[in-house]
């Protein structure tokens, strides 16, 4: 496996216990459950941001399975650190959920079992290139502020047809909500009618902040980080 960065050195003391990942983690799927989602049917997606390998033992010992990264080099430095640890603990399937670089996702395409944040066709071509017929989300960007990664809503099926012109597994649909929780909740359910429109049962949608309006909103996955490893460690200088 080609590594083409490091996680930030000072991480490694700052990722809990599994245990108390695994108490975090009962208190998420509670809120789930209140927040009128089967616990058992959406999956939680682990964001390790920023922290360093042991953030993955910890979520592997509480029997958390999906990892969410939004950085390559973050990605790839944890994946080599683990990997020779997961025989017979059970597959780890890391989700990429930044913006894509197209430079990158040929180092990525060995690793990555879904790639969350497709957001035009180019970089979709990458992805079937190096990983044909891999697994995908289409992003829609759902807060219309400059910057913001993900095609707008409007765009969304033209995408998803093109992406599956490629070869792609097109799953679904993920977004990051505007702050509010208003603003969110008709965010979510303008992304869930979509994907009920274009016949995607993937929907990415919430994080810790913002969980019980996407579970509320029919998500199928939610990229929590904080609710399960606390706050993320301040950036190495």
């Amino acid at each position: 496996m080609t590594t083409i960065s490091t996680f930030p050195p000072s991480s490694a003391s700052t990722a809990p216990s599994s245990e108390e990942v695994a108490g975090r983690l009962e208190a998420v799927r509670a809120r789930i459950a209140d927040a009128g989602g089967d616990p058992a049917q959406v999956r939680v997606v682990a964001v390790t941001k920023g922290f360093g390998p042991d953030a993955v033992r910890a979520a592997r010992g509480a029997g958390l399975r999906d990892l969410g990264e939004n950085y390559a080099a973050e990605l790839l430095a944890k994946a080599e650190a683990v990997a020779r640890e997961a025989v017979g603990a059970g597959r780890l399937v890391w989700h990429f959920l930044g913006a894509v670089q197209r430079n990158k996702v040929a180092h990525l395409a060995p690793v990555v079992g879904l790639w969350q944040s497709v957001a035009r066709e180019p970089e979709g071509a990458r992805i079937a290139r190096f990983a044909p017929g891999a697994a995908v989300l289409a992003q829609v960007d759902t807060t219309g502020q400059p910057g913001r990664n993900g095609c707008p809503p409007g765009e969304a099926a033209a995408l998803v047809a093109r992406l599956r012109d490629l070869g792609l597994d097109v799953r679904g649909l993920m977004t990051v909500a505007p702050s509010g929780r208003e603003a969110a909740r008709e965010a979510f359910r303008a992304v869930g009618a979509l994907a009920d429109d274009l016949g995607l049962e993937e929907r990415s949608m919430g994080m810790t902040d913002d969980l019980e309006e996407a579970v509320a909103a029919g998500s199928t996955m939610v990229r929590i980080g904080r609710a399960l490893f606390g706050p993320r460690p301040a950036p190495v200088r």
